[in-house]
């Protein structure tokens, strides 16, 4: 047996579950996949397993995702979900119930909020908290929160993007709005079917996006061969796309970001703004990784951006600084059972 008390903290996320273990770090890093089967209603896989699966399953398979926009879509399947990742990240002589701290988006309703705590203490947890995600990514991305000077974060995951400006340990101005790296996905794939007639699925979209994709144009374009069914003919087919159509495809999702951001500034006290104009905005989350993405929040708030370390672990570490340090966020700890 360990001695450490069982802590775990998770970052559920629409497009990834990270699980950090306090003195061990993120332990785990999975899609958030689920695969069943229609005909008992069994879960055959979670996680990686499952996202193999995706858009290759025959009809009385579905591999999906239970949490759409980063709130619980499909509870019982979420619960198992959870169920997995903790007792995966345990192993599986644990006889201790963990206390668990969950990331949720900021603009989550109190009804939301309940049912990730129901769903973590039907997965096995003894307590549930919940903190707010741009809290956590603060705290992941060494931000001093409870200090008296204004910071912002833009938290850009798959299905939410969380911007806040936070303060003296809490969110002063905040904006979600539910157009992230999913969103982007889709753009890309919606724009090679315009452009190439040529459809392709989400995972290839993904790939695009992350090999060759930018959020503004640039000099030296990197190119891909995309492989996909033709519209016309039903055959296989590859075409060639290049960086700078891709940042054609994906602007207005962008520009949605950006404009939750110019929302959030607009809002913010103008002592907050002083801040931020000194310590700049600070971008976490997997999106935020997106070529030249911190360029173009400044090219068009004026602000400098500047991208967390480790930006898709920032929420997960967060999660792990606040179990370690419970006393100190207390202010910050929303719910608890």
């Amino acid at each position: 047996m360990s001695f450490f008390s069982k802590k775990l903290g998770i970052d559920l996320g629409t497009a990834n579950t990270l699980v950090y273990v306090p003195g061990k770090a993120v332990v785990l890093n999975e899609p958030s996949v689920v695969a069943v089967s229609l005909e008992d209603n069994r879960i055959l896989a979670v996680g990686l397993e499952a996202k193999d699966m995706i858009g290759k399953t025959p009809d009385t398979i579905i591999a999906y995702r239970p949490m759409k926009d980063g709130v619980i879509a499909d509870y019982r399947v979420t619960e198992a979900m959870l169920r997995y990742y903790i007792n995966k990240a345990l192993g599986k002589w644990n006889i201790f119930k963990p206390d668990v701290l969950i990331s949720v988006p900021a603009g989550v309703s109190s009804t939301e909020r309940r049912a990730v705590i129901e769903a973590a203490i039907k997965a096995g947890a003894k307590n549930a908290y919940v903190v707010k995600e741009p809290i956590l990514a603060a705290i992941g991305a060494g931000v001093p929160i409870h200090a008296a000077h204004g910071h912002m974060i833009v938290d850009i995951g798959g299905g939410t993007t969380d911007v806040a400006v936070i303060s003296l340990g809490g969110i002063v101005a905040s904006k979600s709005v539910k157009c992230a790296g999913n969103r982007i996905d889709t753009a890309i794939a919606d724009y090679i079917k315009k452009t190439f007639n040529l459809a392709i699925g989400d995972k290839t979209a993904e790939d695009v996006k992350i090999k060759i994709g930018s959020a503004v144009p640039v000099e030296e374009e990197l190119k891909i061969t995309i492989k996909g069914r033709d519209f016309i003919a039903g055959l296989p087919r590859t075409a060639e796309i290049g960086t700078n159509e891709i940042v054609k495809a994906i602007s207005p999702e962008l520009r949605e970001m950006v404009k939750a951001i110019k929302d959030v500034l607009q809002e913010t006290p103008p002592e907050l703004s002083a801040d931020i104009i000194d310590q700049g905005i600070i971008m976490t989350g997997g999106t935020s990784q997106l070529r030249n993405f911190p360029e173009l929040v400044f090219r068009r708030t004026g602000v400098k951006a500047i991208l967390a370390d480790d930006a898709l672990y920032c929420v997960a570490k967060g999660t792990g600084i606040a179990l370690e340090h419970l006393d100190v966020y207390k202010k910050s700890i929303i719910a608890k059972r």
